[in-house]
């Protein structure tokens, strides 16, 4: 089967729209961190359950009608999660120099996950990151 004759593709192509696929993922993991010149709680050591949303999109699906393995995407985001599960972050490069916000983490998983995991048809479009089950950053980065 061609990968561009799926019936999704197919259908949004005969509407005179390209198809886009957004899968989602979600790892856990806990940590500590210090937020370095808040003016607040914050500033002591403290943890968090954190968890991780990956999204990626592709426009096309390969032979089997899937754009990226569910399981790719989800032993990249463990792999990096694993790497700050029960550390203390303000010890860990890069964030012994820059504040181990929220915000800095979004941003340091989306610049590692799509290094490992942008290719010809797929593509890191989005991380989200709960530091509690209220709040979460999303990042992403809107030129790509």
């Amino acid at each position: 089967m061609d990968i561009h004759s799926n019936d999704s593709s197919l259908a949004a192509a005969a509407s005179g729209k390209r198809s886009l696929y957004r899968l989602r993922v979600q790892v856990q993991f806990s940590s500590a961190h210090s937020l370095r010149d808040y003016p607040g709680d914050c500033r002591r050591l403290h943890g968090h359950n954190w968890k991780l949303e990956v999204e990626v999109s592709a426009r096309i699906l390969d032979e089997l009608g899937i754009a990226l393995d569910f399981k790719t995407i989800k032993a990249e985001a463990r792999t990096l999660a694993d790497s700050l599960d029960h550390r203390y972050l303000n010890e860990i490069e890069p964030f012994d120099r820059i504040n181990p916000t929220a915000e800095n983490l979004a941003g340091w998983f989306y610049r590692r996950l799509a290094e490992r995991i942008d290719g010809e048809f797929a593509r890191v479009s989005a991380v989200t990151l709960w530091e509690t089950d209220t709040s979460c950053v999303r990042y992403t980065e809107e030129d790509r």
